[in-house]
């Protein structure tokens, strides 16, 4: 199975071959080194930028006013927030303009904690991108919608903010990309550049299908009764796993994979929390401001009447950075522990 920055690079050339994409640009995006993370390593449209992230946001908006579909890294979401009022611009292009002008542009940047990436690597990005109207925001937690969502996002006629949960992107699939081989060691060969000199090492892509996920739609990735739990990214297996741990001990958790943060999939929350009374949102931004906290006012706003106990979150400290010693980083997201006991914890809640 491709692991998810395999999956981002299969979506990107698929992009580049069928869907118009002209320009996948950034810090170390081109060759050799193929992004930090290689999700871009040896695709024919990949360019190396300056370290200049509002020349790459700039010239992604420049591009996409030209009719063009660029998508441009930014290589660390922790480099993002000197760009925001452009990403405002970017956002409020086809509103201001009154549907004249569309931006066809994706910006992807990893974001979150689980490499030991200390302050300047670690930040998320979920809360600040959901405060800047215009934008689709989507976060994948496997590969195969990491390929899915990509697509769609080089697709869409306005701007797509695409967020790595950086501590997924070497994790394998359970499911496989359409087209990819079965053959996992097969796949790296195919794609995955030498170490060394790579100067007359080609890709042997495979033959990629079409697959989209659709922008706006969430995934039930475990069905239960007592509990809803959404969640995304990095803490979506921590809760796939608390789901299938607490079934052993008679608890029903129904887990939901949002994927995409704006517009968000309200009706399968709804439905979901209408049945069980119950619901915890997980996800590893600070907890004051937090994107989940709006998902829990609208839920109080909504289905009061429908809840057996009140709707929690869980989420990173409010601490400036991230520590670089493991105990630090730990202490600062939530961890596996952490997101079984606060679904134990909201399980045994009764009204």
């Amino acid at each position: 199975m491709a692991n998810m920055a395999q999956a981002v690079r299969m979506a990107l050339h698929y992009a580049e071959e069928h869907l118009g994409v002209m320009d996948i640009f950034g810090e170390d995006v081109g060759m050799p080194l193929g992004g930090v993370f290689t999700a871009t390593q040896s695709l024919k449209t990949a360019w190396n930028s300056p370290l200049d992230e509002r020349g790459i946001i700039g010239t992604a908006i420049g591009l996409a006013m030209a009719g063009q579909r660029p998508v441009a890294e930014i290589q660390f979401a922790d480099y993002i927030y000197n760009t925001i009022d452009l990403l405002k611009i970017a956002g409020n292009t086809l509103w201001s303009t009154n549907g004249d002008w569309n931006l066809p542009m994706v910006v992807k940047t990893p974001v979150g904690s689980g490499i030991r990436g200390s302050i300047y690597h670690s930040h998320s990005f979920d809360a600040t991108a959901t405060h800047i109207p215009g934008w689709k925001i989507v976060m994948p937690s496997n590969p195969l919608d990491a390929y899915g969502l990509m697509i769609s996002a080089c697709q869409d006629l306005n701007p797509v903010m695409y967020l790595e949960p950086k501590a997924l992107l070497r994790v394998k699939g359970e499911e496989r990309i359409p087209g990819e081989p079965d053959d996992d060691r097969q796949l790296s060969k195919m794609i995955d550049a030498p170490l060394g000199d790579r100067s007359a090492w080609k890709p042997q892509w495979p033959a990629l299908e079409a697959y989209a996920v659709p922008i706006g739609k969430g995934k039930v990735v475990r069905e239960g009764t007592q509990v809803t739990v959404v969640s995304y990214g990095r803490t979506l297996p921590l809760c796939a796993k608390a789901a299938d741990t607490l079934r052993e001990e008679g608890v029903s958790v129904e887990v939901i994979d949002l994927r995409t943060l704006w517009p968000y999939d309200w009706d399968l929350l709804k439905s979901s929390i209408e049945k069980t009374g119950r619901v915890l949102y997980v996800n590893e931004d600070t907890e004051v401001t937090n994107f989940g906290e709006h998902l829990v006012r609208r839920t109080v706003e909504e289905l009061f009447y429908k809840l057996l106990a009140p709707p929690r979150l869980l989420a990173g400290k409010f601490v400036p950075g991230i520590g670089l010693a493991d105990t630090l980083e730990m202490a600062s997201v939530p961890q596996q522990a952490d997101v079984t006991q606060s679904i134990r914890s909201l399980a045994a809640e009764e009204p």
